[in-house]
């Protein structure tokens, strides 16, 4: 089973509208090597896992898994944020329509300027499962041979793919949004690196030269800086509610020289951040609750809640019934 603790697990914040920066940033969730790929490789590898002896590498495929569907709700929200309205324009939920050309812009002009058009056409200014260049996310993707070295090295492939993917994203921008979302996913990406060497490590292979992949200095990111001081690089989460998780068999001792060294530990999930409810957007017609739809919404709520309130009255006693007797 899984649990959802209604906190980001990194703070979104707060900038300017991007759609170019939201398109890009479309690879880095639906693209080949984006976060819903991590997802699934990870947790369908961790649902076909075979053989009671290797529960500490199943129970590692199944934290990374999970965090990763925590990185795939910040990255959509990230993306949904910076297609969120147009600047200048606040939007007004009294008119039914707004009139094009109005204090001289139209309120989605916006969407025909940058980015992905389907953002507005289709997603309502959030995020959509596609990649940069808008192809859909596709299942193809995910490896998941059942072989426990293979799916090591692909798996660590993957994340110095991701790492020097989202590297270059952070290029891209400077939107804050979108730099502090980029940050902590290379700083992520990073410690999921460390996770697969350590897993191949105690299986005969070295990895500690190699990474981390690319060799970028990330140090030089300033947000980047900040959370690797941090060590959150050095950190993977069980995500175990019931903490009978053995990962922490495999994800310890000390971390590859390249990348800094210091000690790796598990912890069960970070804190994470408030998480809040995006504004309405008029302008796209969404989420379409009218005054009289609201008002009957809260009419109802208020008469369950009577119902529940009420208290229940005892039932009255059956009277007995005197037996016949008979002459």
């Amino acid at each position: 089973m899984f649990l959802h603790v209604q906190r980001m697990i990194n703070e979104i914040v707060p900038d300017e509208p991007d759609p170019a920066a939201a398109n890009a940033l479309q690879e880095g969730l639906g693209g080949q090597f984006g976060e819903m790929r991590t997802m699934m490789q990870y947790l369908f590898q961790a649902f076909n896992f075979r053989g009671a002896t290797g529960k500490p590498y199943r129970d590692l495929l199944y934290g990374v898994g999970t965090e990763e569907i925590g990185h795939v709700e910040l990255i959509a929200t990230t993306i949904a944020r910076l297609t969120d309205g147009a600047p200048g324009y606040g939007g007004d939920p009294t008119e039914p329509l707004d009139v094009p050309g109005a204090d001289g812009a139209t309120p989605l002009a916006m969407a025909l300027s940058g980015g992905n058009i389907h953002h507005y056409l289709v997603g309502a200014q959030g995020a959509l499962p596609v990649d940069a260049a808008g192809n859909p996310w596709s299942g193809s993707y995910v490896y998941n041979s059942g072989n426990l070295v293979l799916d090591l090295l692909y798996n660590l492939m993957l994340e110095s793919t991701g790492r020097l993917q989202k590297c270059r994203l952070y290029e891209m921008t400077d939107n804050k949004t979108a730099r502090a979302t980029i940050s902590y996913l290379i700083v992520r990406d990073q410690a999921h690196e460390n996770a697969y060497a350590k897993a191949l490590e105690s299986l005969g292979i070295d990895w500690g030269k190699t990474l981390p992949i690319p060799k970028t200095n990330a140090e030089r990111f300033p947000e980047v800086k900040t959370l690797l001081d941090q060590g959150l690089h050095l950190k993977q989460f069980t995500f175990s509610a019931d903490d009978l998780s053995e990962a922490g068999k495999i994800y310890r001792g000390e971390a590859p020289a390249s990348v800094g060294g210091g000690r790796l530990t598990t912890e069960v999930m970070p804190e994470g951040f408030p998480m809040d409810i995006a504004a309405e957007r008029p302008e796209e017609f969404g989420p379409g609750l009218d005054p009289d739809l609201l008002a009957l919404v809260q009419a109802t709520a208020e008469l369950e809640l009577a119902d529940a309130e009420e208290p229940v009255k005892p039932k009255k006693a059956a009277a007995k019934k005197k037996p016949k007797v008979k002459k």
